[in-house]
Protein backbone atom coordinates (compact mmCIF):
# COMPACT_ATOMS: atom_id res chain seq x y z
CA UNK A 1 0.00 0.00 0.00
CA UNK A 2 1.53 3.36 -1.03
CA UNK A 3 1.64 6.40 1.25
CA UNK A 4 -1.29 8.12 -0.49
CA UNK A 5 -3.58 5.13 0.01
CA UNK A 6 -2.44 4.80 3.64
CA UNK A 7 -3.14 8.50 4.28
CA UNK A 8 -6.60 8.18 2.68
CA UNK A 9 -7.40 5.14 4.83
CA UNK A 10 -6.39 6.94 8.01
CA UNK A 11 -8.63 9.91 7.11
CA UNK A 12 -11.58 7.58 6.47
CA UNK A 13 -11.08 5.87 9.84
CA UNK A 14 -10.79 9.19 11.68
CA UNK A 15 -13.93 10.66 10.10
CA UNK A 16 -15.80 7.39 10.69
CA UNK A 17 -14.85 7.49 14.35
CA UNK A 18 -15.96 11.11 14.65
CA UNK A 19 -19.28 10.41 12.98
CA UNK A 20 -19.86 7.40 15.23
CA UNK A 21 -19.08 9.46 18.32
CA UNK A 22 -21.48 12.17 17.19
CA UNK A 23 -24.26 9.66 16.68
CA UNK A 24 -23.68 7.83 20.00
CA UNK A 25 -26.00 8.98 22.78
CA UNK A 26 -24.27 10.82 25.62
CA UNK A 27 -24.42 9.40 29.13
CA UNK A 28 -27.30 10.78 31.20
CA UNK A 29 -26.42 13.27 33.93
CA UNK A 30 -27.31 12.89 37.62
CA UNK A 31 -26.85 15.56 40.29
CA UNK A 32 -26.81 14.50 43.96
CA UNK A 33 -27.08 17.14 46.66
CA UNK A 34 -26.69 16.12 50.32
CA UNK A 35 -27.80 18.24 53.23
CA UNK A 36 -24.45 17.31 54.75
CA UNK A 37 -21.62 14.94 53.88
CA UNK A 38 -22.41 12.73 56.87
CA UNK A 39 -24.90 10.13 58.06
CA UNK A 40 -27.58 9.24 57.17
CA UNK A 41 -26.95 10.81 53.77
CA UNK A 42 -23.66 9.03 53.07
CA UNK A 43 -25.11 5.54 53.47
CA UNK A 44 -28.09 6.33 51.23
CA UNK A 45 -25.92 7.95 48.55
CA UNK A 46 -23.39 5.10 48.45
CA UNK A 47 -26.12 2.44 48.33
CA UNK A 48 -27.84 4.34 45.52
CA UNK A 49 -24.65 4.63 43.45
CA UNK A 50 -23.83 0.95 43.98
CA UNK A 51 -27.30 -0.07 42.82
CA UNK A 52 -27.11 2.23 39.81
CA UNK A 53 -23.77 0.66 38.84
CA UNK A 54 -25.17 -2.85 39.36
CA UNK A 55 -27.95 -2.05 36.90
CA UNK A 56 -25.58 -0.67 34.28
CA UNK A 57 -25.41 3.02 35.20
CA UNK A 58 -21.74 3.34 36.12
CA UNK A 59 -20.42 6.75 37.11
CA UNK A 60 -17.84 7.91 34.59
CA UNK A 61 -18.97 5.73 31.70
CA UNK A 62 -22.72 5.18 31.36
CA UNK A 63 -23.69 7.89 33.86
CA UNK A 64 -22.29 11.33 34.65
CA UNK A 65 -22.65 11.95 38.38
CA UNK A 66 -22.10 15.36 39.97
CA UNK A 67 -22.08 15.69 43.76
CA UNK A 68 -22.57 18.64 46.09
CA UNK A 69 -23.11 19.06 49.84
CA UNK A 70 -24.80 21.98 51.55
CA UNK A 71 -22.64 21.36 54.62
CA UNK A 72 -25.78 22.20 56.60
CA UNK A 73 -25.66 25.78 55.29
CA UNK A 74 -28.97 26.35 53.45
CA UNK A 75 -27.59 29.59 51.98
CA UNK A 76 -25.21 27.58 49.78
CA UNK A 77 -28.05 26.40 47.54
CA UNK A 78 -28.05 29.43 45.23
CA UNK A 79 -24.27 29.33 44.78
CA UNK A 80 -24.30 25.59 44.07
CA UNK A 81 -27.07 25.95 41.50
CA UNK A 82 -25.49 28.98 39.86
CA UNK A 83 -22.22 27.09 39.28
CA UNK A 84 -23.89 24.05 37.66
CA UNK A 85 -24.60 23.73 33.93
CA UNK A 86 -28.12 22.68 35.05
CA UNK A 87 -28.55 20.16 32.22
CA UNK A 88 -29.27 17.21 34.48
CA UNK A 89 -31.62 14.38 33.62
CA UNK A 90 -32.42 13.68 37.30
CA UNK A 91 -31.60 15.50 40.54
CA UNK A 92 -31.49 13.68 43.90
CA UNK A 93 -32.02 15.84 47.00
CA UNK A 94 -30.77 13.94 50.03
CA UNK A 95 -32.25 15.30 53.26
CA UNK A 96 -34.81 17.78 54.54
CA UNK A 97 -32.45 20.75 54.34
CA UNK A 98 -31.53 19.90 50.74
CA UNK A 99 -35.20 19.72 49.73
CA UNK A 100 -36.13 22.86 51.61
CA UNK A 101 -33.19 24.81 50.18
CA UNK A 102 -33.61 23.73 46.55
CA UNK A 103 -37.40 23.73 46.38
CA UNK A 104 -37.52 27.45 45.38
CA UNK A 105 -35.07 26.71 42.56
CA UNK A 106 -36.60 23.49 41.23
CA UNK A 107 -40.26 23.27 42.20
CA UNK A 108 -42.56 22.63 39.23
CA UNK A 109 -39.70 23.36 36.86
CA UNK A 110 -38.19 21.29 34.09
CA UNK A 111 -36.09 18.99 36.27
CA UNK A 112 -37.11 15.58 37.61
CA UNK A 113 -36.36 15.40 41.34
CA UNK A 114 -36.06 12.38 43.63
CA UNK A 115 -35.92 13.10 47.37
CA UNK A 116 -34.50 10.83 50.07
CA UNK A 117 -34.03 11.03 53.86
CA UNK A 118 -36.55 13.86 54.18
CA UNK A 119 -38.75 13.74 57.25
CA UNK A 120 -41.91 15.45 56.01
CA UNK A 121 -42.23 15.84 52.21
CA UNK A 122 -45.94 16.60 52.63
CA UNK A 123 -45.22 19.36 55.12
CA UNK A 124 -42.50 20.75 52.86
CA UNK A 125 -45.07 20.87 50.03
CA UNK A 126 -43.25 18.75 47.45
CA UNK A 127 -45.91 16.00 47.44
CA UNK A 128 -49.58 16.07 48.40
CA UNK A 129 -49.60 12.69 50.14
CA UNK A 130 -48.10 9.21 50.05
CA UNK A 131 -51.39 7.85 48.71
CA UNK A 132 -51.53 9.98 45.57
CA UNK A 133 -49.53 10.25 42.37
CA UNK A 134 -46.97 13.07 42.45
CA UNK A 135 -48.64 16.33 41.47
CA UNK A 136 -45.35 18.13 40.95
CA UNK A 137 -41.87 17.27 39.70
CA UNK A 138 -40.84 15.62 43.00
CA UNK A 139 -41.09 12.04 44.25
CA UNK A 140 -38.96 9.83 46.48
CA UNK A 141 -38.53 8.04 49.80
CA UNK A 142 -39.21 9.55 53.20
CA UNK A 143 -36.83 9.04 56.14
CA UNK A 144 -38.50 8.41 59.49
CA UNK A 145 -40.07 5.33 60.94
CA UNK A 146 -43.67 6.31 61.63
CA UNK A 147 -43.98 7.66 65.17
CA UNK A 148 -46.75 5.22 66.08
CA UNK A 149 -44.53 2.30 65.18
CA UNK A 150 -41.67 3.70 67.25
CA UNK A 151 -43.95 4.19 70.26
CA UNK A 152 -45.33 0.66 69.92
CA UNK A 153 -41.77 -0.65 69.86
CA UNK A 154 -41.05 1.21 73.12
CA UNK A 155 -44.16 -0.25 74.78
CA UNK A 156 -43.20 -3.73 73.58
CA UNK A 157 -39.51 -3.72 74.52
CA UNK A 158 -39.64 -1.29 77.47
CA UNK A 159 -43.10 -1.98 78.96
CA UNK A 160 -42.36 -0.16 82.22
CA UNK A 161 -41.49 3.10 80.46
CA UNK A 162 -43.99 5.89 81.10
CA UNK A 163 -41.91 9.06 80.69
CA UNK A 164 -39.66 9.64 77.69
CA UNK A 165 -37.01 12.32 77.20
CA UNK A 166 -36.58 13.81 73.72
CA UNK A 167 -33.95 16.49 73.15
CA UNK A 168 -34.12 17.87 69.62
CA UNK A 169 -32.50 20.57 67.50
CA UNK A 170 -34.55 23.51 66.25
CA UNK A 171 -34.76 22.20 62.68
CA UNK A 172 -37.73 21.71 60.31
CA UNK A 173 -37.65 17.92 60.53
CA UNK A 174 -37.47 18.05 64.33
CA UNK A 175 -40.51 20.30 64.55
CA UNK A 176 -42.52 18.05 62.23
CA UNK A 177 -41.53 15.00 64.27
CA UNK A 178 -42.49 16.70 67.53
CA UNK A 179 -45.93 17.56 66.13
CA UNK A 180 -46.46 13.94 65.02
CA UNK A 181 -45.51 12.65 68.47
CA UNK A 182 -47.82 15.09 70.22
CA UNK A 183 -50.68 13.97 67.96
CA UNK A 184 -49.90 10.29 68.57
CA UNK A 185 -49.93 10.76 72.34
CA UNK A 186 -53.59 11.83 72.12
CA UNK A 187 -54.56 8.35 70.95
CA UNK A 188 -55.87 5.93 73.53
CA UNK A 189 -53.14 3.45 72.62
CA UNK A 190 -50.46 5.79 73.96
CA UNK A 191 -52.28 7.77 76.65
CA UNK A 192 -50.11 6.20 79.37
CA UNK A 193 -46.97 7.73 77.85
CA UNK A 194 -45.59 11.21 78.42
CA UNK A 195 -42.77 12.85 76.47
CA UNK A 196 -40.68 15.62 78.00
CA UNK A 197 -39.36 17.76 75.14
CA UNK A 198 -36.25 19.92 75.29
CA UNK A 199 -34.85 22.02 72.44
CA UNK A 200 -31.35 23.15 71.48
CA UNK A 201 -30.43 25.64 68.78
CA UNK A 202 -29.66 24.45 65.27
CA UNK A 203 -25.94 24.91 64.58
CA UNK A 204 -25.31 25.38 60.85
CA UNK A 205 -22.02 23.69 60.01
CA UNK A 206 -20.52 20.33 59.06
CA UNK A 207 -19.62 19.81 62.71
CA UNK A 208 -22.82 21.35 64.02
CA UNK A 209 -24.07 18.03 65.40
CA UNK A 210 -21.13 18.00 67.83
CA UNK A 211 -21.91 21.49 69.09
CA UNK A 212 -25.61 20.62 69.38
CA UNK A 213 -24.69 17.51 71.37
CA UNK A 214 -22.72 19.69 73.79
CA UNK A 215 -25.78 21.93 74.19
CA UNK A 216 -27.96 18.85 74.78
CA UNK A 217 -25.78 17.60 77.64
CA UNK A 218 -27.40 19.88 80.23
CA UNK A 219 -30.84 18.61 79.25
CA UNK A 220 -29.71 15.01 79.72
CA UNK A 221 -28.50 15.88 83.22
CA UNK A 222 -31.78 17.61 84.01
CA UNK A 223 -34.07 14.90 82.57
CA UNK A 224 -32.19 11.84 83.79
CA UNK A 225 -34.07 11.65 87.10
CA UNK A 226 -37.42 12.48 85.48
CA UNK A 227 -37.64 10.00 82.60
CA UNK A 228 -37.47 6.23 82.10
CA UNK A 229 -36.01 6.35 78.60
CA UNK A 230 -34.31 8.72 76.16
CA UNK A 231 -34.96 8.61 72.43
CA UNK A 232 -32.67 10.03 69.75
CA UNK A 233 -34.24 12.95 67.89
CA UNK A 234 -35.17 12.68 64.23
CA UNK A 235 -32.60 15.22 63.10
CA UNK A 236 -28.93 15.61 62.25
CA UNK A 237 -27.91 15.57 65.92
CA UNK A 238 -29.74 12.31 66.52
CA UNK A 239 -28.30 10.66 63.40
CA UNK A 240 -24.66 11.05 64.50
CA UNK A 241 -22.50 9.12 66.96
CA UNK A 242 -21.67 11.96 69.43
CA UNK A 243 -25.25 12.29 70.67
CA UNK A 244 -25.77 8.59 71.42
CA UNK A 245 -22.35 8.36 73.08
CA UNK A 246 -23.05 11.40 75.22
CA UNK A 247 -26.38 10.01 76.45
CA UNK A 248 -24.82 6.62 77.18
CA UNK A 249 -21.99 8.22 79.15
CA UNK A 250 -24.05 10.68 81.17
CA UNK A 251 -27.49 9.09 81.64
CA UNK A 252 -28.54 6.14 83.76
CA UNK A 253 -31.52 5.43 81.49
CA UNK A 254 -31.57 3.51 78.20
CA UNK A 255 -31.50 5.18 74.80
CA UNK A 256 -33.67 4.20 71.85
CA UNK A 257 -31.53 5.10 68.85
CA UNK A 258 -32.50 6.56 65.50
CA UNK A 259 -30.36 4.35 63.26
CA UNK A 260 -28.80 0.91 62.98
CA UNK A 261 -25.34 2.26 63.78
CA UNK A 262 -26.56 3.50 67.18
CA UNK A 263 -26.51 -0.14 68.25
CA UNK A 264 -24.38 -2.09 65.81
CA UNK A 265 -21.41 0.28 65.90
CA UNK A 266 -21.57 0.63 69.69
CA UNK A 267 -22.60 4.26 69.77
CA UNK A 268 -24.48 3.59 73.00
CA UNK A 269 -28.14 2.85 72.23
CA UNK A 270 -29.82 -0.16 73.79
CA UNK A 271 -32.12 -0.67 70.81
CA UNK A 272 -33.25 1.02 67.62
CA UNK A 273 -36.11 0.74 65.19
CA UNK A 274 -34.70 2.49 62.17
CA UNK A 275 -35.09 3.36 58.48
CA UNK A 276 -33.12 0.88 56.37
CA UNK A 277 -30.68 3.22 54.61
CA UNK A 278 -29.31 0.55 52.28
CA UNK A 279 -32.80 -0.27 51.02
CA UNK A 280 -33.61 3.43 50.72
CA UNK A 281 -30.57 3.89 48.49
CA UNK A 282 -31.61 0.99 46.28
CA UNK A 283 -35.17 2.30 46.04
CA UNK A 284 -33.87 5.74 45.09
CA UNK A 285 -31.67 4.17 42.40
CA UNK A 286 -34.67 2.36 40.93
CA UNK A 287 -36.65 5.62 40.84
CA UNK A 288 -33.74 7.36 39.10
CA UNK A 289 -33.50 4.54 36.52
CA UNK A 290 -37.23 4.67 35.80
CA UNK A 291 -36.97 8.41 35.16
CA UNK A 292 -33.89 8.00 32.97
CA UNK A 293 -35.70 5.35 30.95
CA UNK A 294 -38.75 7.49 30.34
CA UNK A 295 -41.28 6.69 33.08
CA UNK A 296 -43.29 9.84 33.86
CA UNK A 297 -42.65 11.06 37.38
CA UNK A 298 -46.40 11.04 38.07
CA UNK A 299 -46.25 7.24 37.77
CA UNK A 300 -43.57 6.90 40.47
CA UNK A 301 -45.30 7.09 43.85
CA UNK A 302 -43.49 8.44 46.93
CA UNK A 303 -43.00 5.86 49.67
CA UNK A 304 -42.14 5.47 53.35
CA UNK A 305 -38.83 3.71 54.11
CA UNK A 306 -38.30 0.05 54.85
CA UNK A 307 -37.45 -0.44 58.52
CA UNK A 308 -35.21 -2.61 60.65
CA UNK A 309 -34.59 -3.42 64.32
CA UNK A 310 -31.30 -3.60 66.23
CA UNK A 311 -30.80 -4.79 69.82
CA UNK A 312 -27.88 -4.80 72.25
CA UNK A 313 -28.68 -7.81 74.45
CA UNK A 314 -26.33 -6.88 77.30
CA UNK A 315 -27.68 -3.36 77.57
CA UNK A 316 -31.23 -4.66 77.24
CA UNK A 317 -30.73 -7.04 80.18
CA UNK A 318 -29.13 -4.28 82.24
CA UNK A 319 -32.17 -2.06 81.70
CA UNK A 320 -34.68 -4.92 82.16
CA UNK A 321 -35.96 -4.65 78.62
CA UNK A 322 -38.29 -7.33 77.26
CA UNK A 323 -36.67 -9.02 74.28
CA UNK A 324 -39.27 -11.39 72.86
CA UNK A 325 -38.63 -14.10 70.31
CA UNK A 326 -40.51 -12.02 67.75
CA UNK A 327 -38.26 -8.99 68.35
CA UNK A 328 -35.11 -11.10 68.01
CA UNK A 329 -36.38 -12.66 64.80
CA UNK A 330 -37.21 -9.22 63.41
CA UNK A 331 -33.71 -8.00 64.32
CA UNK A 332 -32.06 -10.92 62.49
CA UNK A 333 -28.33 -10.30 62.38
CA UNK A 334 -28.65 -6.88 63.96
CA UNK A 335 -28.04 -8.14 67.48
CA UNK A 336 -25.12 -7.33 69.77
CA UNK A 337 -24.60 -10.15 72.29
Amino acid sequence: MNQMHLFTLVLILVFSSLLHSADAPSAPALLIIDSQDAEPYQSVRLAMLQELARQGYQDGSTLKVSYQSLGHYPGRANNIWRTQDQSFDVIVLNGTLAVKSFKPLLFNGGHQVVFTTITDPVGEGVILSFDASPAYNFTGISYPVKVERRLRFIKNVFPKVKKIGLIYANMPQSRSYKNWLQSALKKAEFNDLEILFREVEFVKSEGGHERMTMLARRHVDELNSKVDLFISPNDQMGAQAPFARMVYQHASKPLLGLGRKDVMEYWGATAAIYPDLNTTGKQAANMVIKLLEGTPIKNIHPIWPATGIAIDIKKAKHFNATISKEVLEAAGNNVVR
